[in-house]
């Protein structure tokens, strides 16, 4: 099967659906998705989107935070973009129809979370990704021009000439069939299913940031990976994501005797940077040999029930009172910084490439995302990255008059490990804290199946197709791993136990990786 237009967009969340209607009026457009909608991150985002919108607050109060946030590392143009288009961006999906909670005089309500020095965050109770998807799915879904493929595992990015001109994919029963396209853009989210312990839903594997590697684009800041604090821990439940809204509302994080902890780690308390609260959950836990527990004891229960609907029922399914209870809560991956390196447009190091949302690098978070700015990326830069690839088609760019169809036919084999001891050894070894003797050991395993695979796919071989999980994943461990032994500093959501000060003299500095 071939497909054909004149824009590709792979992916489907709020990148991916943000970009589709600024190229919809200029051409067809096909968007892949790898599951059906709503199963990607942005459907899983709970606290909200920040954006200068309250009285009191500013686009530059809001880019100071992100810049503190980000560890000395962020792109300040990147940040300058996201804060000042912001608000317009969000008015902009209030317009759409998003429904925002407000408070009872019928304003905007905007919560406080943490590393925030003013209320900005707006919500929609605690499934705000999944209301904005909700309305951008809508809006896409209505254009004429838009046309989406469901349940499409795109495996391979289509170079011709130094080009990209589209992507394989396989479809529902494995079939390998091809779309092209003069301009494609990757929205295909994160990639925290190469840890054991994640937030992120099972179709976040990294494939983006593999493809494009594999394709010859340059990927950066992939050390920096931010390890939520909060995810629910109790055995034989998925670990939940408990916002960190819960928080800015007043939650403690407390030990097993009740005691509240953080002030004896961080000065900020409960509301530090992420990266930080993190640590100091796993280093109460060591100190105790006892859990870490959240607690809302002290806020009104009909309160909490009301305001955290997802989350409660949440907790309920596990047996727990999200109001009463002490909640067992630990760290979990959650947010990749680094990814596919583009500028403020979307433009990869590969023409016809563009990336937004997730699966991009602009520099924007630094070496650690402010919360609730995630969303607001996808908004902002798939926004720009549509208008950049509508230029890009104005300009005649076409397709080639033949593009090979399918890989080359090969032995089908089976050369993978097991993806479960995978993410386990990325969990211990190259988590929330690394060192060298750790990092190493992950390479001395990751080094030798990550050659063997890609010698077989260079070659023209072809995976089984539920082997394509454990590629990217294999392939997007390694390079973190890689960019994790060169960074001999702790900064943001990259701590080294064997090097645990900031180190601006040889490192305040971002580096690149790139397939030669």
């Amino acid at each position: 099967m071939e497909l054909r237009s004149d824009f590709l967009i792979i992916g489907s969340g709020i990148a991916a659906l943000r970009a589709a209607p600024e190229v919809a009026g200029h051409g067809d457009v096909l968007i892949l998705t790898k599951g059906g909608p709503g199963e990607g991150n942005t459907g899983h985002a709970q606290g909200g989107i920040a954006a200068a919108v309250g009285p009191t607050d500013t686009p530059e109060l809001h880019g100071a935070d992100t810049i503190a946030a980000g560890d000395g590392l962020c792109d300040p143009h990147a940040v300058a973009v996201l804060v000042q288009d912001g608000p317009r961006f969000v008015r902009e999906l209030i317009s759409w129809g998003v429904q925002f909670d407000r408070a009872s005089s019928g304003e905007l309500a905007l919560a406080m979370e943490a590393a925030h020095s003013a209320r900005r965050v707006l919500h929609a109770r605690d499934a705000t990704g999944r209301e904005i998807g909700r309305v951008l799915w809508e809006r896409a879904s209505q254009l004429p021009q838009v046309k989406t493929h469901d349940h499409a595992r795109v495996v391979d990015l289509v170079v011709e000439d130094g080009r990209c001109v589209g992507a394989r994919f396989l479809t529902s029963d494995g079939t390998l069939a091809i779309a092209l396209a003069p301009a494609v853009l990757l929205a295909t989210g994160g990639a925290g299913q190469v840890y054991h312990e994640t937030t992120n839903p099972q179709v976040a594997t990294g494939d983006g940031v593999a493809m494009a590697y594999r394709a010859g684009a340059a990927v950066i800041d992939l050390e920096f990976v931010q390890f939520h604090p909060t995810a629910l821990m109790v055995e034989g439940q998925p670990r939940f994501l408990l916002s960190e809204a819960l928080r800015g509302e007043g939650a403690q994080l407390v030990n097993a005797s009740g005691e509240a902890f953080m002030g004896r780690y961080e000065p900020a308390g409960d509301l530090a940077p992420r990266d930080r609260v993190s640590r100091a959950i796993v280093r109460e836990s060591r100190r105790t040999n006892r859990p870490v527990y959240l607690s809302l004891e002290r806020l009104d229960p009909h309160f909490v029930h009301r305001r955290f609907p997802l989350i409660s029922d949440m907790c309920r399914r596990a047996g727990l009172d999200l109001a009463r209870d002490r909640i067992p809560v630990g760290p979990a991956a959650h947010y990749v910084m680094g990814g596919v390196q583009t500028d403020l447009d979307g433009r990869t190091t590969i023409p016809g490439l563009f990336a937004a949302g997730e699966v991009a690098c602009t520099g924007v978070h630094g070496a650690n995302r402010l919360a609730s700015n995630s969303l607001l990326e996808g908004l902002v830069f798939g926004a720009r990255a549509g208008c950049a690839m509508r230029e890009d088609k104005s300009s005649g760019v076409g397709l080639p008059s033949r593009v090979p169809t399918s890989l080359r036919a090969a032995t089908v084999a089976r050369v993978l490990s097991d993806p479960v001891e995978l993410t386990r050894m990325m969990w211990l070894d190259v988590g929330l804290f690394r060192d060298r003797e750790g990092l190493t050991r992950a390479l001395t395993a990751l080094e030798p199946a990550w050659k063997e695979m890609d010698d077989m796919l260079a070659g023209g071989g072809v995976l089984h197709p539920e082997d394509w999980r454990t590629a990217s994943i294999l392939t997007v461990g390694r390079l973190i791993a890689l960019a994790a032994l060169r960074r001999e500093e702790s900064r943001g959501g990259h701590y080294r136990a064997d090097f645990p000060d900031r180190d601006d003299v040889h490192w305040k500095r971002r580096v690149l990786d790139r397939k030669s």
